[in-house]
């Protein structure tokens, strides 16, 4: 009987999760994961750039980088951090989470 409740409450709150997963995103829009070239070429594309970016450091260092470009957001995590364009605005974050 308690296997029952277990599997039974571990499969809810899965659904719970995987729902609130889905709220994130239908939230926050599509978000575009891409290389690290991918997202410089996008970067070099757009007038005036504003880059939200911060820096993790967990087991090593990693380099989160975010733009949007005609109504899509994109985002980049590198091992090393980008050379960015002069035109870029660029916000530093404390922290960028992407759901999923």
């Amino acid at each position: 009987m308690f296997a029952g409740i277990t599997a039974a409450t571990t499969a809810a709150a899965g659904g719970a999760v995987a729902a609130e997963i889905a709220r994130a995103i239908k939230a926050s829009g599509a978000i575009v994961r891409m290389e690290s070239a991918d997202f410089e070429a996008i970067l070099n594309k757009a007038e005036n750039p504003l880059v939200v970016h911060c820096q993790g450091k967990f087991l090593t260092t990693t380099y989160h980088y975010l733009t949007a470009y005609k109504g899509l957001v994109f985002y980049c995590k590198t091992s090393t951090p980008l050379i960015l364009p002069h035109k870029v605005e660029l916000i530093t974050a404390k922290r960028i989470w992407i759901p999923g």
